[in-house]
């Protein structure tokens, strides 16, 4: 069957399920969009801008557990769909990013919107390709949907010339490439069973390694079966239930106490899918210093990178803690209840925005997705907003993106068919506000909690401790009143001032939201000086942090 390279493409696309694009049409990509138009069977969001497009494929795809896609046109498009790229790059989460360019003749002539998109994009990609004859358009297609979902997960980009959409060529249907499961031996579950049952203090880590391969349902069993208790890294957050007796909370930067203290005093670290970044390590050298470590990984290029470790095992993390089951023991339960012991809920102080997410939590119909864009209001979510169940939580870990929520939480609705919660920060929502317009059009039930301190706290916090409050840049001088702007889009606003009650407010707003299938912004007033604690010092000690708190 011979059709135009525009049209394989969308085919090859619903060969791999694809139901959901979202992206923003321009010249070089106009054919591909009239292909859309006329095969009519995937849904297309039309965002505000690139950015947010990509940012909703990777909320998608981390709910659905399924690759995200988003179309580009050239040049500016293509650029602006590069942060979404990097934020999806950073916590592996798959993705398919579509670009048109010029045409093969106009290549490398600086010709109107060209931009070297696969070049730019080269370090920020599992891989990348430039399509200049439509005779490997469906292969590459379909490569690309293979690299993105298998082993360690991440975006691809497609640059497609206009010469090849326009092209025409045999199409024959095929079937999605099969993903080959890692073989680990069984000599490696075994070695890293007896490093644990010589173990007295277990301790599992879960990182988004985890959450990527749907390992809960044994993770649980493997920490019940150890009696260990189990801590998780930001990407982490869900794989395990927070109302589970065995999880500790987050560990890291801005973690738990009660995890804290238990990596101090565990003599064996079990780490499941996780980079022990500079926010969770903090000081590499000291972090695991006389411990036993067993990294459980995919991606063999994290081991002994960050941290030195006694066993890696290359496995997928679901098929490495089912294998690891039967042959662990059980240990003393004095371990685990001492660590539990140490479990105690953060009151944060007067910090007001943990009642607004605890009440938020209770409020928000069951499986909402929750997403977050990144400073104060991302780790006091973390910190306080329980979760029952994986894949509920989007939020930009590794690159830490503000402006991520609004595109994430439009991605992560289509993706579940459910209302979504977004925590975000004023600083973070002036640079997304524009994706509000496409909640609006699309009728997406979001409840956007916006934590209104006046201040990009997270720096301001930084400022505060380590630079002797020289607060540079860090006051907003916003004039913006968040309720008239929302109701300028077309959505519902609702004040929550300082002395309001939250239950109701918040009532009122899921209320509409799931009543009206719209979205509700939430001014959430609170002030400028609450911090995140506790708080421990890049490159310190876990050690030094809580001294310092117990002082």
């Amino acid at each position: 069957m011979k059709i135009s390279g525009a049209d394989i493409l969308i085919n090859c696309l619903l060969e791999q399920g694809v139901d959901t694009i979202f992206g923003y049409p321009g010249g070089s990509v106009l054919d591909i969009y009239d292909a859309l138009y006329r095969n009519g069977k995937i849904n297309h969001i039309l965002t505000a801008h690139e950015q947010g497009a990509a940012h909703a494929a990777d909320g998608y795809a981390r709910v659905t557990g399924k690759v995200g896609v988003c179309f580009a046109t050239s040049g500016p498009g293509a650029t602006n769909l590069v942060t979404g790229i990097a934020t999806a790059y950073m916590d592996s989460i798959p993705m398919v990013a579509v670009t048109g360019n010029v045409g093969l003749n106009n290549l490398g002539r600086d010709s109107f919107q060209e931009v070297d998109i696969a070049g730019i994009t080269m370090p920020i990609t599992k891989h990348n390709f430039i399509v200049k004859d439509v005779s490997e358009l469906a292969d590459v297609i379909r490569r690309a949907f293979y690299i993105a979902n298998s082993g360690r997960k991440g975006p691809v980009l497609i640059d497609i010339l206009k010469n090849v959409q326009t092209a025409v060529y045999d199409y024959e249907p095929a079937k999605p490439l099969p993903l080959k499961p890692y073989e680990t031996p069984h000599s490696k579950i075994e070695e890293a069973a007896e490093i644990i049952n010589q173990s007295k203090k277990p301790l599992l880590m879960v990182g988004g390694g985890a959450a990527a391969s749907d390992a809960t349902p044994h993770l649980i069993k493997l920490a019940k079966k150890l009696n260990a208790p189990v801590t998780y890294t930001l990407m982490g957050k869900g794989v395990i239930p927070d109302g589970e007796k065995y999880n500790l909370g987050m560990l890291g930067m801005h973690g738990t106490v009660a995890a804290a203290k238990a990596l101090i005093e565990s003599d064996c670290i079990v780490a499941l899918g996780t980079r022990f970044s500079d926010r969770v390590a903090l000081n590499r050298d000291l972090f695991a210093n006389g411990k036993k470590v067993v990294h459980v990984d995919i991606d063999n290029a994290e081991f002994n990178k960050n941290v030195a470790v006694t066993l890696s095992v290359l496995a997928d993390v679901s098929a490495c803690a089912k294998a690891l089951i039967p042959l662990v023991e059980n240990k003393d339960e004095k371990w685990l209840e001492s660590a539990i012991c140490a479990a105690q809920p953060n009151d944060g102080g007067n910090c007001r925005a943990y009642e607004i997410l605890r009440t938020a939590a209770k409020l928000a119909p069951a499986g909402s997705p929750l997403i977050t864009d990144v400073g104060q209001h991302q780790m006091w979510t973390a910190q306080a907003y329980p979760l029952e169940s994986p894949r509920r939580f989007c939020s930009s870990g590794g690159l830490g993106t503000m402006g991520y929520g609004m595109g994430a939480a439009i991605g992560a609705a289509f993706g579940s068919g459910k209302p979504c919660v977004l925590v975000t920060g004023d600083g973070c929502f002036n640079m997304n506000l524009n994706e509000l317009s496409t909640a609006v059009t699309e009728g997406v039930p979001l409840v956007i909690l916006l934590m209104n301190n006046g201040v990009l706290g997270m720096v301001r916090q930084w400022q505060k401790i380590f630079y002797d409050r020289r607060f540079s840049q860090t006051t907003l001088k916003k004039k913006t009143d968040y309720v008239k702007f929302a109701e300028s889009f077309g959505a519902k606003g609702i004040l929550l001032s300082e002395n309001d009650d939250v239950e109701s407010k918040l009532k009122e707003a899921f209320d509409y939201a799931v009543k009206n299938c719209a979205p509700v912004l939430v001014d959430c007033r609170i002030s400028g000086d609450d911090n995140v604690l506790p708080m421990i010092k890049p490159g310190a000690a876990y050690e030094t942090q809580l001294k310092k708190m117990e002082d």
